[in-house]
């Protein structure tokens, strides 16, 4: 899918969990100083950051096939190699990294397991490729209550569900068909407070990805009818959101 947003607007709604999730996934990963990294869909560059934090921006590349997500994350973080290019078709030489992570991405690639065959390919032997997605079909997201307020307006809509990756175990499962060992295959989660519901309600008005998409094909009307669903399924005052990825990591042969 492609996301014909500002960096700014991608911010404001996903990076609120992104951000928080960056550091667990780097963990998992096991990224530490004197690697050398790439982001896959790296978008403005949440994950990009935490791996220059870990092992300085001259060890990190990034690849993003978005032209103003990629400006965004090169002046952001100036000393990363920023390229324009998908997943499918990484710039990079057989070998060139110590790991190669993939941050709430696999699921939008065009094909899921060109793209993890990639970041096997441009990973040296022994090292790391790892990818996690929301738990969409699990109603563990950070947009579950979005879709299940959609969902009993509407229930023929398309809630991300059937994305891959997004159901158990289905991650683990491309890994295997790109390739992978199967290897480790666990969960992150993240907690975010916001102040109030329309601090929440508010990034899905922005236009990104297939929620924001979806309420912009709405009437004002429907707008407004999803918006009080929204807020009768959540609690009056600060809204608390747990999000929950899938995540699978793998050494490669």
């Amino acid at each position: 899918m492609s996301f014909n947003v500002s960096a700014g607007a991608y911010l404001r709604f996903m990076g609120q969990y992104s951000e928080p999730l960056a550091p667990r996934f780097a963990d998992l990963a096991g990224i530490g100083n004197g690697q050398r990294v790439l982001d896959v869909g790296c978008g403005p560059g949440a994950l990009t950051a935490e791996l220059a934090s870990r092992v300085g921006v001259a060890s990190v590349s990034a690849a993003e096939p978005s032209a103003s997500f990629a400006v965004a994350a090169r002046e952001r973080l100036p000393g990363v190699e920023v390229c324009q290019a998908a997943a499918e078709q990484l710039p990079f030489a057989d070998g060139t990294f110590d790991a190669a992570l993939a941050q709430l991405v696999v699921h939008f690639m065009a094909d899921p397991v060109q793209g993890l065959r990639e970041m096997r390919r441009v990973t040296r032997p022994g090292g790391m490729v790892a990818a996690c997605v929301w738990d969409h079909a699990g109603g563990r997201g950070p947009l579950a209550a979005f879709w299940s307020a959609v969902r009993q307006l509407d229930p023929a809509a398309d809630d991300e569900s059937g994305l891959a990756g997004v159901r158990e175990g289905h991650l683990a499962s491309l890994f295997t068909q790109a390739g992978l060992n199967r290897g480790a295959a666990t969960t992150l989660t993240v907690r975010v407070r916001h102040a109030s519901f329309d601090d929440w309600w508010e990034p899905f008005t922005l236009g990104v990805g297939p929620a924001g998409a979806y309420v912009a094909s709405l009437t004002p009307d429907h707008r407004t009818a999803l918006r009080d669903q929204c807020r009768r399924l959540l609690p009056v005052g600060p809204v608390e959101i747990t999000a929950t990825a899938w995540a699978a990591t793998s050494r490669t042969i």
